[in-house]
């Protein structure tokens, strides 16, 4: 693998606390401070000049369909759009079919990442077996398989004694536990968020009850086991309030934003279109703004696409009948910029510490850092580049997006996992 020299970039490693235009050097799949005159002769050079240069983006949330649904998406097309987002690392959800709730289908993806993945591919395993919320799925042998963390995405623990003995056993096993937060009882029927537009459009509601509820839950859980729980795609602002009292405690929990709950509100519903329709919903732009204020003040911890791909035959139906979920991977970054740097002063230091360096962190990866020594996961993005974003033409096998046809500012130029290029700009390698 030849060598790599990237000149003139602005270098944001938050990790190592750097910002400042300059170098960065590859060798061996790896950061290092600097290279010989000879490796500097025969090293790929990138003028990276008026880029910024950070680490791989990290995502600890994505669909990647694979095993059983994939018509949607495979883990080979999932990692393609991953590498155009510029993210080099991403974490998958257990919610296949079959679901990811034992070793030997642990190691079927496993088997599929080594074979198909061009970036940095992990897996969760379930919480429950068959993710039916009945009974504990066997956390020990999926921790020996390799998974990263224990959830039913999708499907929300009901029984608060199963989710407590669940939390036992992360602890046990050094897992963290990821929730997504509903209370089923709450939004039988509910597609939309419940509000004044859902009255408008007389769609059934979904109240922030639903999933304040059950972010108390796990509040008082991570503090009575010691566990460490994750909230996942968080949209209520009560929700918001209750992890900053939480965290003022101390207590063990995390959070992450999604890019469509800090840009968008459910009045994008109003025309019908299932692409706004998501789990959570998208909500009111009070809840929007709390969400946006959580991630300035750390209560909310980390940014999340949710990556979830269908069909467009799937997407093409009444507004009650189809699913939920939206792609992220290769809109997230511009997204992202938009709302946090552009249109509310964050850092951009502070947006790329969201996307790599936390995430990785909750879930104990070693990646996530341009320092010395570190592998050579790298973004390079133009923050300032505008481009229309074609989902149809994109690396995804779907195309379920609301930025579809849309001008976004903001675009990666090329991803590096280990020393090697795999997306150039136009094309995966």
């Amino acid at each position: 693998m030849p060598s790599l020299w990237i000149q003139n970039a602005r270098v944001i490693d938050p990790a190592s606390k750097r910002d400042s235009v300059g170098d960065l050097f590859v060798k061996n799949g790896k950061i290092v401070a600097s290279l010989s005159a000879a490796d500097k002769k025969s090293a790929r050079k990138i003028d990276a000049e008026g880029l910024v240069a950070c680490p791989g983006l990290v995502d600890i949330h994505v669909h990647f369909r694979e095993p059983g649904q994939m018509h949607k998406e495979t883990i080979e097309t999932g990692s393609r759009a991953a590498a155009a987002g510029g993210f080099t690392t991403v974490v998958c959800m257990p919610n296949t079919s079959p679901v990811a709730d034992t070793a030997g289908t642990i190691q079927l993806i496993k088997d599929s990442i080594a074979r198909t993945a061009c970036i940095k591919v992990h897996q969760t395993g379930c919480i429950t077996v068959g993710m039916k919320g009945q009974a504990l799925a066997p956390i020990g042998s999926l921790a020996r398989a390799g998974v990263v963390a224990i959830t039913d995405d999708g499907d929300c623990v009901q029984s608060n004694e199963l989710m407590r003995r669940a939390c036992e056993y992360a602890k046990m096993f050094d897992l963290p536990l990821m929730d997504h937060c509903q209370d089923h009882s709450m939004t039988v029927g509910a597609v939309m968020n419940e509000g004044v537009m859902s009255t408008k459009l007389g769609l059934r509601g979904w109240p922030n009850a639903a999933e304040d509820i059950i972010v108390s839950r796990n509040v008082i859980l991570a503090t009575y086991t010691g566990a460490r729980i994750h909230m996942q795609h968080i949209s209520s602002r009560n929700s918001v309030e209750i992890l900053r009292r939480a965290k003022s405690r101390g207590v063990s929990v995390t959070a992450e934003a999604t890019p469509h709950h800090i840009a968008l509100t459910d009045d994008q519903l109003a025309t019908y279109d299932t692409h706004f329709k998501m789990n959570p919903p998208l909500r009111t732009e009070e809840d929007r703004l709390a969400i946006i204020e959580g991630l300035k003040d750390g209560t909310i911890d980390i940014i999340a696409t949710d990556h979830a791909p269908h069909t467009d035959y799937e997407k093409d139906k009444e507004f009650d009948y189809a699913p939920n979920g939206i792609l992220g991977l290769e809109t997230a970054l511009a997204v992202t910029l938009d709302v946090l740097v552009k249109q509310n002063k964050f850092k951009l230091t502070t947006v790329v510490d969201l996307m790599t360096r936390k995430p990785a962190a909750i879930v104990g990866l070693d990646v996530g850092t341009l320092a010395e020594g570190a592998a050579a996961d790298i973004c390079l993005f133009d923050p300032n580049e505008k481009w229309t974003y074609d989902a149809k033409a994109g690396f995804s096998k779907s195309a379920n997006s609301p930025w579809h046809g849309k001008e976004l500012k903001g675009r990666v130029k090329t991803t590096i996992v280990d020393g090697k290029i795999v997306y150039d700009g136009k094309t995966i390698r």
